[in-house]
């Protein structure tokens, strides 16, 4: 007797293989007896994921929030006691304006920010043309170059200050907030990060702006720095913290107080007789307010550049 089979109708679902039964069956379930997969935490994960997250915030906020604590406590308020407070009795802005009596800190700001403007300048314009000529262009001794940026990474910056001060001495540039800029002016970090962000873009972009008549300039201008965006904010941030942190550099070029960066004139809210932490932490948010400030202007063009990075079709 012959068994005859009836064609399955494509709108009945197929019967489940054995094997798919199998690795249903062996799929994790949560306490209600719902599937869970290998991906989602446990409720014990998620607590200790959360629990590191607030340790670690702690870790890094906590120091700024104690100095901001003490820039705004009174001078009734006892800061050497075995058991501080951390919120204020009395808190006063009073410190702010007592920093600004015993050192010019608005004058040393200004020179900061010049400072840090120039070494910005140099870094997006320098590090552009020649990451996109890395990137993009062909030329003889390419891959020296790139070599020769590479090596530079190997060096600390101590080994070289001694001869970047005996070259700003030769150049007339000693004691100027010049001499101060012009080693930050171009990072070579910096150009390795816009040779990787120009590498990233499509070469077929470049190639069909060539077949419609566009030059270099054209192509690094309408294709190039649209991409490139979010690194170039990423350059901002980090080149403007590094050029208003720095200390060691400005100490060594500048001799005329009145020239000072804001963190070189900071050591004089140190007295040798006498020192007030009040004043030491009010001085240290004078300097820190402006970092936040350019990271939080950047950091949404930087989220904002890695979205449109990506090519549409």
């Amino acid at each position: 007797m012959t068994t005859v089979r009836t064609p399955q109708s494509p709108d009945t679902p197929a019967e489940p293989t054995r094997a798919a039964k199998a690795a249903k069956a062996a799929r994790p379930t949560g306490p209600a007896g719902r599937s869970r997969s290998f991906n989602t935490p446990s409720t014990a994960q998620t607590a200790a994921r959360y629990l590191l997250l607030v340790l670690v915030l702690l870790l890094v906020i906590g120091p700024f929030l104690w100095q901001l604590s003490t820039s705004l406590k009174g001078p009734a308020e006892d800061v050497y006691t075995r058991t501080p407070s951390f919120l204020p009795d009395q808190p006063t802005l009073g410190n702010y304006g007592k920093v600004a009596e015993v050192i010019p800190v608005w004058t040393y700001a200004l020179n900061s920010v010049i400072v840090a403007v120039v070494c910005i300048t140099g870094n997006v314009v320098g590090c552009t043309l020649a990451g996109y000529a890395l990137a993009r262009l062909r030329f003889r001794g390419a891959k020296l170059v790139l070599g020769l940026f590479l090596a530079t990474l190997i060096l600390p910056g101590e080994v070289t200050i001694v001869s970047q001060y005996v070259l700003v001495r030769g150049l007339g540039l000693a004691d100027t907030l010049a001499g101060v800029a012009l080693p930050g002016s171009i990072a070579m970090l910096n150009v390795l990060l816009m040779r990787t962000a120009f590498a990233a873009v499509p070469a077929e972009l470049d190639q069909a702006a060539l077949v419609d008549g566009a030059n270099v300039w054209q192509r690094l201008w309408h294709i190039g720095l649209p991409n490139v965006r979010g690194m170039l904010s990423v350059i901002v941030i980090f080149t403007f913290i590094g050029a208003w942190d720095d200390f060691l550099w400005p100490l060594i070029v500048l001799n005329d107080p009145q020239k000072y960066t804001l963190t070189v004139g900071l050591q004089y809210l140190n007295g040798t007789f006498a020192a007030n932490p009040r004043l030491i932490a009010a001085g240290t948010m004078i300097a820190f307010l402006p970092i936040v400030v350019v990271f939080g202007v950047c950091q949404r063009f930087f989220f904002k550049g890695v979205e449109e990075g990506a090519v549409k079709g």
